[in-house]
């Protein structure tokens, strides 16, 4: 799969630049200065120079590569020269797949060698990484009103249409768009149609929305910082981070985090002075709200260790849950609440969370579970499942690399799923029809198999699959022909274009595809992007009961923009008896750790260890990858026998 290119930053948004801790700003722009006048030539003094530069000044990956696809995406906004846009892009994806540090590539010139960094951008990396910008870069943005940047982030609107949308109509913000979207200005553009008008209007509202909303792995990364810091401080007994984040939610509004301690104060004034804290909203002896430079809310409570419990478990929500636990507790003659659990005046003692259920008759309610949607029934029946665990997870799929549209090689990420321990990893590169992510041809597809053969000899210890993420037509055929499917050991099957088709097409389009019996696992069913697309039409039931007919996996997209398939479809599925695989669709290093947001959808979901074909061996996958129907010669006619353990 291809996201499409994120919208460019403000211009307020800050750079992601470190200088030394503790360092006076006159000895810093010294050491600056020193940086921009001196440029080794041999070897040695570079080696030298780049050390002292690092402790200088250091730049991170991410900013660079978000620099450069902003000045890609101006640059189109412009209408400048196509190959010169082509340039930021391939820049920003090159840099990306880059192992390790940047740091010294840029400061001794050697970055240069990497093919695709020509001169000029490599001038701009150096300008970057001695200043924190770069000129062009700013200059580009005063030139394009705030407003059309903003207009990039409605689904559906890229830069081109962005730029006739400014230059013929003169719109120049969101307002000016659902303005001329209503009075149907719109339909005097060519390519711009009545529907288009529709789809921009529907935009905007999804926008307006979700606004307040992150993504979890934003919202987590930021929160665990959060918590690491305040984790160490010598007056917190205990900490945990608690809402939506807690409950693998998979968009998030805010952070709250709970703390027991003995002196709040101290612990409070740690929180209110972090460095990632852009503005103090609210300051109290035990409850603070801040709003982070990345943009969201942090909220931290702090109360005594015997109080912690029950505001943990308060805070953890959902509502929904909270509701229900408190009627529960009502009819037995107690009340719960963030203070504690009582019965009449009297506080029950409870050391954790599990006490808390225990004293009302359950057994421990995992967070992941509670949204009221028969947990509490199975709990008070000692009947809740034994949620599949990240330390089940013995492989992963649907991984991506430079040979298609990932950042990386295929060695690095094979060197990568090696590292985090794992025992397989399963290739897969996007199919010719997917000509905007660089889809592989029949003589691309020969000599990237000859590249897997060579790393499975290089990694033995690791079993290397052979996939292939085959486009979905709209006619529901797979973009490869079947003497060419029958070269991989698996096909994820994904749409990834024609996403207005009407339900019942969309339904039997997906259907088709799975009775093809070279398919192994269908991709990000629905087709969503959270926070920026809605899930295209579908009727996921029939999608399932056809999984289960025709023995189909079903893909929990581990990618923190899809989480796809939706938690709330799960249970259906597995009482189905259908079987799922937790993917992280990464196309980068960075992207394989994402199945961990899988598994946390898949916990929601109420699966086990055994509905998840990860949790398999390397030994016995090839048992599941292999369709049913294929191995049998045959299409199954009742529901899916589950694979072999």
């Amino acid at each position: 799969m291809r996201f499409p290119r994120a919208a460019p930053a403000s211009a307020t948004t800050p750079v992601s630049i470190h200088p030394i801790p503790n360092a006076s700003n006159h000895s810093l722009a010294f050491a600056r200065t020193i940086a921009r006048l001196y440029h080794p030539r041999n070897p040695r003094d570079k080696r030298i120079f780049a050390g002292w530069y690092t402790l200088v000044m250091a730049v991170e990956k991410k900013a660079v590569t978000e620099i450069l696809a902003q000045m890609a995406t101006y640059l189109e906004l412009k209408g400048e020269n196509p190959f010169k846009i082509r340039a930021y892009e391939n820049a920003a994806r090159i840099i990306e797949g880059i192992q390790g540090d940047i740091q010294n590539l840029i400061v001794t010139g050697d970055i240069r060698k990497i093919k695709g960094i020509g001169q000029g951008i490599a001038d701009k990396l150096r300008e970057f990484a001695e200043t924190g910008y770069i000129q062009e870069h700013k200059k580009l943005q005063k030139a394009l009103p705030p407003g059309l940047l903003n207009i990039l982030k409605i689904q559906g609107l890229g830069p081109k249409r962005a730029k006739i949308l400014h230059d013929k109509l003169g719109i120049q913000s969101i307002a000016d768009l659902e303005k001329a979207c209503k009075k149907n200005v719109l339909l005097k553009l060519e390519g711009f149609g009545e529907k288009m008008e529709e789809n921009i209007l529907k935009g905007i509202a999804f926008l307006r929305e979700h606004q307040s909303q992150h993504q979890i792995h934003f919202a987590t990364e930021a929160a665990e910082k959060i918590f690491g810091a305040l984790e160490k401080n010598k007056n917190v007994i205990r900490i945990q981070i608690a809402g939506s984040i807690r409950r693998r939610k998979e968009v998030v509004k805010d952070i709250d985090i709970v703390a027991s301690s003995d002196n709040p104060v101290a612990v409070m004034n740690t929180f209110i002075q972090l460095p990632e804290v852009a503005n103090i909203i609210a300051h109290g002896e035990t409850k603070s709200s801040i709003q982070l430079s990345s943009g969201i809310n942090c909220d931290l409570r702090i109360v005594s260790d015997k109080e912690f419990p029950c505001l943990l478990h308060h805070l953890t929500g959902s509502k929904d849950h909270n509701v229900a636990i408190r009627g529960r507790a009502q009819k037995m003659g107690m009340k719960v609440s963030e203070w504690g659990l009582f019965k009449g005046k009297k506080l029950i003692p409870c050391k954790d969370e599990e006490e808390i259920y225990q004293k009302l008759g359950l057994t421990y309610i995992p967070p992941e579970l509670r949204e009221n949607t028969g947990e509490i029934e199975a709990a008070e029946k000692g009947k809740l499942p034994k949620l599949v665990d990240e330390k089940d997870i013995r492989g992963v799929f649907h991984v991506h690399s430079n040979w298609s549209d990932g950042a990386a090689s295929l060695e690095d990420m094979v060197k990568t799923a090696l590292d985090l321990g794992l025992e397989y990893i399963g290739l897969t590169e996007h199919s010719p029809s997917a000509q905007y992510a660089h889809g592989l041809k029949k003589d691309r597809l020969a000599k990237w198999m000859e590249e897997v053969n060579r790393l499975q000899k290089k990694f033995p210890q690791m079993k290397l699959f052979k996939g292939t993420e085959c486009d979905i037509l709209s006619g529901g055929q797979l973009d490869w022909p079947d003497e060419i499917l029958t070269q991989f050991d698996f096909v994820v099957g994904s749409i990834h274009q024609n996403f207005t088709q009407p339900e019942d097409k969309m339904t039997a389009r997906i259907i088709r595809a799975m009775e093809n019996k070279y398919l192994s696992i269908l991709g990000h069913p629905t087709g969503r992007l959270l926070l920026e697309r809605d899930a295209y039409a579908v009727n996921m039931t029939k999608v399932i009961d056809a999984a289960a007919d025709l023995d189909v996996i079903l893909e929990i997209n581990a990618h923190p923009k899809r989480l796809d398939t939706d938690w709330r479809i799960i249970p259906y599925a597995k009482k189905k008896g259908v079987r799922f695989a937790i993917n992280p669709d990464a196309h980068r290093t960075g992207d394989i750790v994402y199945y961990k947001y899988g598994v946390g959808i898949a916990r929601k979901g109420w699966l086990e260890k055994d509905d998840v074909m990860n949790s398999l061996s390397a030994s016995q996958i090839l048992k599941t990858l292999t369709p049913l129907r294929l191995r049998q010669g045959r299409l199954p006619t009742g529901n899916a026998v589950r694979s072999i353990q």
